[in-house]
């Protein structure tokens, strides 16, 4: 009795264990096998490069900034025209440019101003001016010739003895101060006769040409707070607001144009894979997230001849953050609606096969 005491315990662990073995084998619920939602991409030529593409416009997004900080004032393009067509030189948005246009409006008086003073001095001297300056002269002639007259009849009556020296001597001050005075009145008819100096005239054409040239600065000021458009495109993203404030080191884009007639696909290709591309192989692509359907047939375009560090990561555990890539452009052959620019695709690139090592000859060793 006490030997079987012993070996119950023993017994009931062996069966607890068996029973969990029977359990897990047989009485656990099996699940049906599913297939994948998207099936996976799959290479479309028998030997080829695979790589992640991103679709752009053909002439590349353009990612519109400020080159004015300040307050956004008005935006010109609302979110339902979101693609819709524009042309070069479209308003976009305007910055606040109130004070800019105060501003301007004392620089043009300043340039009014600076241009009537160089008009004056072109047209100098005025012809109401000549009579005046003329009678000026001949006044001071005859006042010279009277007094003239007086000093020599008080010459003749000094020597008479009839007129005292001091008298003689105050006659003959006020001859001289007059002769002066006349030929003061010629020399300034002859100065306003011939007009302006010249390096007066150039100093107030130069006065002119800077009220002008701040002017012109100012009024392009004022135009750099319009943002247009600077090419022909479809607006892609508005991410601007009236009263928001923008600065011209803003990293996002505050509106982003392109040119959708025809897409194109940037390529991201392996530093590893690079040897083996060929420009004129042929390349397709699959959209992420297609459930079949033909791809996307594509034209090569161009090289982007800098190797890159690669910014867009599968998510592969073996995929190394300092990989570097080729950029390679193609464009989509034919026009297709349901594809958007900044889609991730698959691309596959025919290529040559991969040579495979040859096997070096033994040679006999030469003693």
């Amino acid at each position: 009795m006490k030997n079987l005491r012993n070996a119950f315990l023993p017994l009931l662990s062996i069966g607890m264990f068996a029973f969990s073995i029977y359990h897990l084998l047989f009485a656990a619920e099996k699940l049906p096998k599913t297939s994948p939602p998207v099936a996976p991409p799959r290479r479309a030529f028998v030997t080829a490069i695979s790589g992640a593409g991103l679709i752009e416009a053909r002439a590349e997004n353009v990612a519109l900034g400020t080159p004015v900080a300040g307050i956004v004032l008005e935006v010109c393009v609302t979110n339902e025209q979101l693609g819709s067509r524009v042309t070069a030189g479209t308003p976009l948005f305007r910055v606040d440019d109130r004070h800019l246009r105060s501003q301007l409006q004392i620089l043009e008086a300043n340039l009014i101003l600076a241009e009537s003073q160089f008009e004056r001095i072109e047209q100098m001297p005025r012809p109401e001016e000549l009579p005046a300056s003329e009678a000026k002269v001949k006044a001071a002639e005859a006042n010279r010739i009277r007094l003239k007259d007086l000093l020599d009849r008080g010459e003749q009556l000094l020597g008479k003895k009839v007129m005292s020296e001091e008298e003689f001597l105050s006659r003959r001050f006020t001859y001289i101060e007059a002769d002066q005075q006349w030929e003061q009145a010629v020399a300034e008819d002859a100065l306003l006769k011939a007009g302006s100096w010249r390096p007066d005239k150039t100093v107030s054409r130069a006065t002119v040409e800077v009220a002008k040239a701040n002017a012109t600065n100012m009024r392009n000021e004022i135009q750099r707070c319009l943002v247009r458009a600077p090419v022909d495109g479809q607006i892609l993203k508005i991410d601007v607001r009236p009263g928001e404030y923008v600065d011209t080191t803003a990293s996002r884009a505050l509106v982003l144009l392109g040119d959708l007639d025809r897409l194109r696909i940037r390529v991201d290709i392996d530093e590893r894979d690079i040897p083996r591309f060929q420009p004129t192989g042929r390349a397709t692509a699959t959209v992420r997230g297609s459930s079949g359907g033909s791809p996307l047939q594509l034209q090569f375009v161009r090289i982007e001849p800098y190797v890159i560090p690669k910014k867009a990561f599968t998510g592969d555990n073996t995929e190394r953050i300092d990989t570097r890539v080729l950029q390679v452009l193609y464009e989509i052959a034919a026009e297709q609606t349901n594809i958007y620019v900044g889609q991730q695709v698959d691309v596959s690139i025919e290529c040559e096969p991969a040579k495979s090592d040859e096997p070096i000859e033994a040679r006999p060793v030469v003693e």
